[in-house]
């Protein structure tokens, strides 16, 4: 018995990289499998149907059950078919988790409209499409035990300086599975966001400085072990299991042997006026409360 056992799973992004490593091990601890991958190249451009086919041939090969599903998440019509695909072959959906996204990395002063949207479309509009039709089938319903598992990243958390699109998204993704974790509770849903850190096809596109600065992770080794990606998939099978009603509108991270909680931002300095304030008083309560909590210098100063 594994502890996903009977449960059904679209994993999205998962032809390669953490996806990949989630849908298999999921599919070993029992759960049936939608291998969602569009087969695309970093940036997003083009398709192929390996990725996904031969990650579900490896679910199958070690006894599992899987099915392939080449849809971008990006198309809002195309994910209602990702949800149908395992409600077809599988005849439930337990869990989703959205891992599928993609590059286009630009200092904001170079940034194109289209490297903005395609990086939008991809991450927070395809978190937004998949989660839509899931919810619908999951209000109908009412089993219970629904998890929605959304793909956050320290490049948003922190602000990785040539991601602006890239971290607007994951930034976005966080607000949205908060959104999310209050709505859809009262239908036996839970949803949480999980801040990766590993070495992936998208990783090793980053240039080191930026990594330092604050985008998935450190340097580009594929071959120190912590920075595997079959890491970030081990806690994902605890979150998406039964047991793990408690755990709602949370960041978790996962990188390397190393897991984390993130606290919720919350107010750590107010002061308040008994009228409006003078331009000259807002100054001087800023200055005076805070900026000793900031420390002056910002994130990166």
């Amino acid at each position: 018995m594994g502890m996903l056992d009977g449960r059904v799973a679209i994993v999205t992004g998962a032809g390669r990289g953490i996806g990949a490593e989630t849908a298999k091990l999921f599919a070993s601890e029992g759960a049936k499998v939608v291998v969602n991958d569009l087969g695309g190249a970093v940036d997003g451009s083009g398709a192929a149907a390996a990725p996904a086919d031969e990650v579900v041939a490896a679910i199958r090969d070690a006894g599992g059950e899987a099915v392939a599903n080449y849809s971008s998440v990006a198309d809002y019509n195309a994910a209602e078919g990702i949800v149908k695909d395992a409600l077809d072959n599988f005849g439930d959906l337990d869990i989703v988790v959205n891992t599928a996204g993609i590059l286009r990395d630009r200092m904001v002063f170079n940034m194109t409209e289209a490297e903005w949207d395609a990086v939008l479309d991809v991450h927070l509009k395809g978190h937004f499409n998949l989660t839509k039709y899931a919810s619908i089938h999951w209000r109908s319903e009412r089993k219970g035990h629904y998890r929605l598992i959304n793909f956050s990243s320290v490049s948003g958390i922190f602000g990785a300086p040539g991601q602006p699109n890239y971290a607007a998204a994951k930034m976005g993704i966080v607000g949205f599975t908060y959104s999310c974790a209050n709505a859809l509770g009262r239908y036996g849903a839970t949803a949480n966001a999980i801040s990766p850190g590993a070495s992936t096809r998208m990783t090793d596109t980053v240039p080191e400085e930026r990594r330092r600065a604050g985008s998935d992770i450190g340097d580009s080794s594929e071959e120190d072990p912590q920075r595997s990606p079959a890491n970030v998939a081990v806690p994902l099978v605890y979150i998406a299991s039964e047991e793990s009603d408690w755990l709602n509108g949370q960041i978790v991270g996962a990188s390397g042997y190393e897991l984390q909680l993130f606290n919720k931002p919350a107010v750590i300095r107010q002061v308040r006026g008994t009228e409006r304030w003078t331009t000259a008083g807002a100054a001087q309560q800023i200055e005076e409360l805070f900026k000793p909590a900031v420390g002056g210098g910002g994130f990166y100063g």
